[in-house]
């Protein structure tokens, strides 16, 4: 099976209602769970539409709920999953 690539380049990632000095450690969240996601699909197959070049100029991977006192990593994990269903559906 040939190992696929996958290159994602987030420009910019706009969220509303967090601590500015979460920012950080939100995308760094992001860019773990993000890596850990596409993964695991290397084994799974993939489909017609994922094989090709993909351009998203903007993709709104809509809302969730996140706890009281949730931490960063936390947050940062739900939005990576957001942002791969967004991507992947």
């Amino acid at each position: 099976m040939m190992k696929q690539t996958i290159k994602l380049h987030i420009e910019e990632l706009v969220l509303h209602g967090f601590a500015p000095g979460d920012r950080h450690a939100i995308a760094d969240a992001v860019q773990r769970e993000l890596a850990k996601l596409f993964t695991a699909e290397q084994g799974a197959a993939l489909s017609h539409s994922r094989t090709e070049n993909l351009d998203v100029q903007q993709l709104q991977a809509g809302s969730f709920q996140v706890a009281f006192g949730a931490n960063a990593g936390s947050i940062g994990v739900q939005i990576a999953q957001a942002i791969h269903g967004g991507i992947t559906k």
